[in-house]
C-alpha cells in the first residue's frame, strides 16, 4: 500500500507566520480574559506525540489536517470551524461527516507541499501518517515549528508493543484535551467501548478464523501486522491474523508465507485506483495460491482503508468485519 508521500521559505514571509500563530482568529492578539478562561479550562496543556513534546496555553485556531482518519476524527469532536485545510482522502467520508467535510478547503489532492500548508495560515498540523511530515518534501514537524506551527502526528505511526484500541482511545483522549474538548471526547471513548463490548459478546462462543489481510502487491502481499489497529480488528472481530508476528502495522510477506498459512478468509482493503473486484481477480488467478483455503473457497471480506486505521471508524469496522467473519452467527 502506498502512502502517498520545497523550498525554503524566506525570512520575512516566516516572521509573520510565527506571529501570526500567536494571534487569534480575527488577528488580534490574544487577550488576557481569554488566556484566563483557557486555564480554567484545563490549559496549558502539555502533551508527548511520537517524541515531540508540546504546551498549549490554549486550544489551536487554525488547524490543516493530512489524511482522513485525522480529519474524521477532528469532525467527530465537532471541531469543523477550527479546520482551515484537509488533504488526502483514501475513501468517502462517512455520510454523517459529509455536510461537515464539505465547508472546509481541500488544499491538495494528495499532500500538499509546504508552501500550500503554509497559505492556510495555521497554528497546528494534524497528521494521520509518517510520510505526512516527510523532511525531503518541506513537511517535517520540526520545520513547521520553525514557522510557529505546532503539529501532531497519529500515534498508530509510532507507538509499539501497546493494546491499539486502547492507544486509538489515548489518540482521541489527547486530540480532545488538546482542543478543550474534553466531554466530548470522553464521550465517544465511552460509547465505543460499549459497541466493543456488544460486539465482543456476539463473539464469544466462536471459533477464531485464520485471516489473512491483502492490501496490495504483486511481487510479495502488502499485508498486517501485529502492530497496529489492523491486527486488532481481525481479533475483536472473531479472527486470527496469519501475520501477527510481522512486527509492525504493514509490511510485506512472501506468497510462500501465504500459501504455508492457510487463511480461511482473505481481507481485502479497499482504496486507490485498484478495485476490489481486480484484488479478487489477482488472488483467485494466481496457480499458487490455488490451494489456500480462502481461495479454493472464494471467501472474501472487505474493509475500506479508513476503516483500518486509528481513526474513529474502528468500533464499528470491527462489528462489520465480524459480520463477515462469522457471518449469520452476529446478529442480535
Amino acid at each position: 500500500m502506498s502512502r502517498r508521500t520545497p523550498a525554503l521559505i524566506a525570512a520575512a514571509v516566516l516572521l509573520p507566520l510565527a506571529l501570526t500563530a500567536c494571534s487569534s482568529s480575527d488577528g488580534a492578539t490574544t487577550a488576557t480574559g481569554d488566556k484566563a478562561a483557557a486555564k480554567s479550562d484545563g490549559f496549558p496543556y502539555t502533551v508527548k506525540n511520537c517524541g515531540v513534546t508540546t504546551t498549549f496555553e490554549a486550544p489551536p485556531k487554525r488547524v490543516v489536517t493530512m489524511n482522513q482518519h485525522v480529519t474524521e476524527i477532528m469532525l467527530e469532536l465537532g471541531l469543523k470551524k477550527s479546520l482551515v485545510g484537509t488533504a488526502y482522502l483514501d475513501d468517502q467520508v462517512l455520510p454523517e461527516y459529509e455536510e461537515d467535510y464539505a465547508s472546509v478547503p481541500v488544499i491538495a489532492k494528495e499532500y500538499p507541499s509546504y508552501e500550500q500548508v503554509l497559505a492556510t495560515d495555521p497554528d497546528f498540523v494534524y497528521g494521520g501518517y509518517g510520510s505526512a511530515f516527510t523532511a525531503g518534501d518541506g513537511r517535517s514537524r520540526e520545520a513547521l515549528r520553525k514557522s510557529g506551527i505546532e503539529s501532531r502526528l497519529n500515534t498508530e505511526s509510532c507507538t509499539k508493543g501497546d493494546q491499539p484500541m486502547d492507544t486509538l482511545y489515548e489518540e482521541i483522549r489527547e486530540v480532545g484535551r488538546t482542543f478543550g474538548v474534553t466531554d466530548r471526547a470522553e464521550a465517544w471513548i465511552k460509547q465505543a467501548k460499549a459497541d466493543n463490548a456488544a460486539t465482543a459478546k456476539k463473539l464469544a462462543d466462536l471459533k477464531p478464523v485464520p485471516a489473512f489481510v491483502y492490501d496490495s502487491g504483486d511481487k510479495t502481499a502488502f499485508t498486517a501486522g501485529g502492530e497496529g489497529i489492523g491486527n486488532e480488528l481481525i481479533e475483536r472481530a472473531g479472527g486470527t491474523n496469519v501475520f501477527a508476528d510481522l512486527d509492525k502495522p504493514f509490511g510485506d510477506a512472501s506468497w510462500e508465507n501465504v500459501v504455508a498459512r492457510k487463511p480461511e478468509v482473505i481481507v481485502i482493503y479497499d482504496y486507490g485506483a485498484t478495485t476490489v473486484e481486480q484484488k479478487k481477480k489477482r488472488l483467485l488467478t494466481d496457480p499458487a495460491l490455488a490451494d489456500v483455503p480462502a481461495v479454493k473457497n472464494k471467501r472474501f471480506a472487505v474493509m475500506p482503508l479508513s476503516d483500518a486505521v486509528l481513526g474513529v471508524r474502528v468500533p464499528a469496522a470491527v462489528d462489520k468485519l465480524a459480520a463477515q467473519l462469522h457471518p449469520g452467527a452476529t446478529t442480535p
